[in-house]
């Protein structure tokens, strides 16, 4: 049975469906639903974007479609805009996959990495779709071992950008499937980054679902597979950080941010720092910044107050809006340490109406709720009915 086949099983069983029901909701062959089950027929892109539909799966069964059979969907004007362009640029250069073509993915996938900083999840998830499935649909062409190889590439990474915004989303079934074909790629191409950077987002997903001790393990494990020193190794060791701050051990938690800064210091400022797999000085401290409020340090007030500054100087370029109100979430946990529960439940509060916030940080904002809460602080009911009247985090599934 394929990965495609047993989730949909696993589907048809929780919904209580049979195989003639669901394909009369489809509506389609009672035959054809039993060979996707059985995995003796592979779904068409259009036939698992209406099971996901049907069953509630929310784009889980089509991230199980195997790759060569995926194709370019109808999503954002942009993203459209970004395929044409490319698919024009293909057939200048006269074959089937031409070196240019692949490169112009290539810096489009760049594009979209440094785009996520700013970008809502959701919005920016139906960018990557449709790139992945046009990358999918030049695997069907006639190319060299080279060319393929950097196409496989490109999907990897895209997957794992996908499964980044799925986490945000609190969409971790499909997240899981996509990470799986990051991780097969990465293993298929050789790419120690691109796996490293897969665990280190594993790691990232367990912290938000509170298994803090397998974040510190997946952490460490990123750290074992990437290049020494290399963007994706600092994240993994600002992750481990997180992960210990969160696991309530400080003394492991100052450790790693140690480790960290000895290891962050000699690098300079990226030309392009926004990229989400270019790890640099900035964000280092948004990250030092980040743990220091989950372990209740003392110092953590003065540095998150110096990040925001930073993100909201004036003439700061370029916009950070998700980052300035995370910055917030954490300033307010600062703040709460300090005793400051009136600005702490003010700071969140501003976070939540930025409408910046996604799915992922509703922890995040119940944690300040529930503290804020006990010392009845003025503003501490204005912030709860924000948070659940104005659709924030913690209002979301």
């Amino acid at each position: 049975m394929s990965e495609f086949g047993t989730e949909l099983t696993r589907l048809m069983a929780a919904r209580g469906l049979g195989v003639r029901e669901l394909a009369r909701l489809v509506p389609c062959n009672p035959g054809h639903i039993s060979n996707l089950r059985s995995g003796k027929a592979n779904a068409s892109p259009g036939l698992a974007a209406h099971l996901d539909g049907v069953l509630g799966a929310e784009g889980g069964l089509l991230a199980l479609v195997p790759a060569p059979a995926r194709r370019p969907r109808e999503t954002a004007v942009t993203a459209d805009d970004e395929i044409a362009a490319l698919e024009l640029a293909r057939r200048i250069e006269a074959s089937d996959v031409g070196g240019g073509t692949i490169e112009r993915l290539e810096v489009i996938v760049d594009d979209l990495a440094i785009a996520y900083p700013a970008t809502r999840p959701a919005d920016l998830l139906a960018r990557i779709r449709t790139h992945l499935g046009y990358a999918s649909h030049l695997l069907d062409a006639r190319a060299t071992l080279s060319q393929h190889r950097r196409l496989l590439v490109t999907g990897g990474w895209l997957s794992l950008l996908a499964a980044t915004c799925l986490i945000d989303l609190h969409r971790d079934h499909a997240a899981e499937a996509y990470l799986r074909t990051a991780d097969q790629l990465a293993d298929e191409t050789g790419q120690p980054d691109l796996a490293a950077w897969a665990l280190e987002t594993r790691a990232w997903q367990a912290l938000t679902a509170g298994d803090f001790q397998q974040a510190v393990a997946l952490s460490q494990g990123a750290q074992l597979a990437a290049p020494h020193a290399s963007s994706a190794h600092l994240q993994a060791v600002a992750q481990e950080g997180r992960a210990w701050a969160r696991a309530g051990d400080p003394i492991e938690t100052r450790r790693t941010l140690t480790r960290l800064e000895t290891l962050v210091s000699p690098l300079p400022v990226p030309d392009r720092p926004e990229h989400h797999y270019r790890y640099d000085p900035p964000k280092s401290q948004a990250y030092v910044a980040t743990t220091l409020a989950w372990v209740g340090d003392a110092a953590a007030e003065g540095i998150t107050r110096e990040v925001l500054a930073a993100i909201e100087a004036p003439g700061a370029v370029p916009a950070r809006p998700r980052r300035a109100a995370l910055a917030r979430l954490d300033l307010a946990l600062a703040l709460i340490a300090s005793g400051k529960d009136d600005e702490a439940a003010a700071m969140a509060l501003r976070a939540v109406r930025s409408a910046r916030l996604a799915p992922v940080d509703g922890r995040r904002v119940r944690e300040i709720i529930q503290a804020v809460a006990a010392s009845q602080a003025p503003g501490v009911r204005e912030l709860a009915e924000a948070n659940r009247d104005g659709g924030g985090p913690a209002a979301l599934p």
